[in-house]
């Protein structure tokens, strides 16, 4: 067992605040994801309801499971509903403060864009990007790093799924000029 003594701590700088103000309770959160769920479900179901969930001469037809698994996730939904409005305990937790999103935004958003570059740019140009951008802005290490590790991942990814496995990846105009 190690002594407190030889305990390493690492301290994040930009670790969220204790203090910092929710933006958000348990309780709303779940109320939107049970009413999403519960859309979900009559959509589902009522597309399933309009494809068939009878039986036919030769068996079900095609909406039959579908429908009826839908049933099951509108049961649960409201079953969650109606827990979150009969427990009140949980509406005074905390979800997510102001500190803890802006840190789930700093990886969500640019991975968002990552995906919308992906389209345009090519998978090894926008892995570059996101890689590169990860490291500098959020890591904050130097740009000749950044660009290194960079290059360097997506050399290994083309590498490996255009040269060695012969895998059809998204190009982008970068690539086009290479003649893959």
């Amino acid at each position: 067992m190690a002594s407190p003594e030889s305990e390493i701590v690492v301290e994040d700088p930009d670790a969220p605040e204790d203090n910092s103000p929710a933006v958000t309770s348990n309780r709303a959160v779940e109320i939107v994801v049970y009413v999403l769920l519960l859309g979900l479900a009559a959509v589902l179901g009522y597309d399933n309801y309009r494809s068939g969930i009878g039986w036919a001469s030769d068996g079900p037809k095609s909406g039959y499971l579908p429908f009826y698994l839908c049933l099951i996730l509108a049961g649960a939904s409201l079953w969650g509903l109606g827990s979150v409005f009969y427990n009140r305990s949980a509406a005074a937790r905390t979800f997510v403060t102001r500190d803890q999103l802006r840190r789930v935004l700093q990886v969500f958003i640019p991975t968002a864009a990552f995906c919308a570059l992906l389209q345009w740019l090519g998978l090894y140009v926008a892995s570059f990007l996101l890689v590169a951008g990860f490291m500098r802005f959020i890591g904050r290490i130097a740009w000749w790093k950044c660009i290194v590790t960079a290059v360097v991942f997506t050399a290994a990814m083309f590498v490996t799924f255009d040269v060695a496995f012969d895998v059809i990846m998204p190009k982008g105009p970068i690539e086009a000029m290479f003649g893959k």
